[in-house]
């Protein structure tokens, strides 16, 4: 049931990581008759993402993506698979980026949690390097920029066109979210050092001294980046898919622009102060970040003055994820090797969320 299909491309599916297995029987036997499908069933994951568990199912030529949370304790609205499949069984009448979602389980006696099946769709993501089929590094500005634009596009979606309308409660987001995100650092700062502790409660003390007005609410992804995009071959210039849309809402829009600056390298950047990326994102000759501010103004009305503010708090809640992400491991609830360094970037990131509060 882990055997690669002739047409997988390498290294966006892989057979199975040891511990992430799940009971395949049992998830066959619910699946077929509620996607009409027979015979036997095929499983790959889809292994370059850290948190949520994702894999690709195939029935033949019929293929179709599973994601569950990841094992052990989740924090509280954290891997909200319910909320994923609320969103993606609508979006995709207005954004076509937005894979379709076909079915939503909550019985944890079939996959051990919570879990969706969505379409899959077949197309390149960028890790670190732009393969040649999408222009390589030629192609490099083309793309940053669809990357901007694919932003946008979700921020102009009427919600109301795609009965999103009630997804969220924007008044009263920033707050909500500096608070939530606060707990959760509470929760794994057993876990950190005691000078990264420090510094993750300073920066939370001035992001909360300096909380901006929001602005007019829009759908949110929550988590926008390059990785969280994908391509279609020969056509860098536009973002066929947008994946990962668990933690989506209705919110400040700038908080996904903070967020995608924060996992956007940059000339200016060094070695001990820079965005959270792939390795080899910073050679990729992508826009610098000023530049994907531009682009992002360039394509409505609102109100930049503060984006410093949201780059900041987007690092600061990128070092709770990566807190989380090693807790789980220290804890022995993840067998995945590469959580073991993550709390190491908890150092970084909280300085440099401070830095951008400070100077920004």
């Amino acid at each position: 049931m882990t055997e690669e299909p002739e047409d997988a491309v390498a290294p966006e599916v892989a057979p199975v990581r040891p511990g992430q297995e799940l009971d395949w029987d049992r998830i066959r036997d619910y699946l077929s008759p509620r996607l009409d499908t027979d015979g036997a069933m095929e499983v790959l994951q889809f292994p370059n993402g850290s948190a949520n568990l994702t894999y690709l199912i195939r029935f033949g030529e019929r293929r179709f993506v599973l994601r569950r949370p990841p094992f052990g304790v989740i924090a509280p609205g954290a891997h909200d698979m319910r909320r994923e499949h609320r969103v993606l069984s609508r979006l995709w009448r207005a954004y076509d980026r937005a894979p379709r979602a076909f079915l939503f389980c909550d019985d944890p006696g079939v996959a051990g949690s919570d879990f969706l099946v969505s379409e899959y769709r077949p197309g390149i993501v960028v890790w670190g390097a732009i393969p040649d089929e999408l222009g390589g590094r030629a192609a490099a500005r083309e793309l940053g920029f669809a990357t901007v634009d694919a932003l946008a596009d979700l921020h102009a979606v009427d919600p109301a066109a795609c009965e999103l309308d009630r997804l969220g409660r924007p008044e009263g987001f920033l707050e909500r979210q500096l608070s939530g995100w606060r707990d959760r650092w509470g929760r794994v700062a057993p876990w950190a050092q005691p000078a990264h502790d420090a510094a993750m409660v300073a920066a939370a003390d001035l992001l909360a001294r300096r909380l901006p007005v929001s602005q007019p609410a829009s759908l949110v992804h929550n988590d926008f980046k390059v990785n969280n995009c994908q391509f279609v071959a020969g056509h860098p210039e536009r973002v066929s898919s947008v994946f990962d849309w668990d933690m989506a809402t209705l919110a400040d829009p700038l908080v996904d622009l903070g967020t995608l600056l924060n996992y956007w390298p940059d000339p200016a950047d060094t070695a001990d102060d820079h965005a959270i990326h792939d390795p080899g994102m910073e050679t990729m000759g992508l826009p610098t970040r000023a530049e994907a501010v531009e682009r992002y103004a360039s394509r409505g009305g609102l109100d930049l003055a503060a984006i410093a503010w949201y780059e900041a708090f987007a690092s600061w809640r990128v070092a709770v994820i990566c807190q989380q992400l090693y807790a789980r491991f220290a804890r022995g609830e993840s067998t995945d090797e590469r959580m073991a360094s993550q709390g190491e970037r908890v150092d970084m990131l909280s300085r440099r969320a401070l830095r951008i509060l400070r100077t920004g």
